[in-house]
């Protein structure tokens, strides 16, 4: 029994077949594709939508640090102005300090700038530790502990993404 080859642009398994038009074409890279050589999703949102998004998102992360403080540092007692304001200023701290983070590791090559990463967030988490009141080598060595993951996880991914995106290019040059 003869079956007709597939065609580029469709499905192997025909074009009714669960998910093919979720996936649409299956030929590569092309110039609708994303990051992975497929069709990119459809960009429901707009640019606009996207930074506010961003910047919620950041500001939400900054509040969250902030209260994780404050709430530490009062040690179950009543809430007090001092406290809030406290919350406060390490959310500030916080939202500059992952700004410089973020601007100077645009610039560093793969390991550095994962390197960075993982300082600021060993260093953040360590910070918090220490608010409560444990030993000071029990907050280096936490810090330390996440720093090393946060490094080992961002290097990981650095380098498994990037050498996909220098493979295509090589591919289409």
């Amino acid at each position: 029994m003869a079956h007709a080859a597939p065609t580029p642009g469709t499905s192997p398994r025909g074009p009714f077949a669960r998910g093919s038009f979720a996936r649409g074409p299956s030929t590569g890279a092309g110039p609708g594709a994303g990051r992975t050589g497929r069709p990119a999703p459809p960009d429901v949102f707009g640019r606009r939508t996207h930074l506010l998004a961003k910047a919620a998102t950041l500001l939400a992360t900054g509040l969250v640090y902030g209260y994780w403080e404050a709430s530490i540092s009062r040690r179950g007692g009543p809430i007090t102005g001092w406290n809030l304001f406290a919350g406060f200023m390490t959310t500030l701290a916080f939202l500059v300090l992952y700004l410089v983070v973020r601007q100077i590791a645009r610039r560093l090559p793969r390991e550095p700038h994962a390197a960075l990463w993982g300082a600021f967030w060993g260093s953040a988490v360590g910070f918090l530790y220490s608010r409560s009141g444990v030993a000071m080598f029990t907050c280096v060595l936490m810090s330390l502990i996440v720093a090393a993951a946060v490094t080992g996880a961002l290097v990981y991914r650095y380098y498994t993404r990037g050498d996909a995106v220098e493979a295509r290019t090589a591919r289409t040059t």
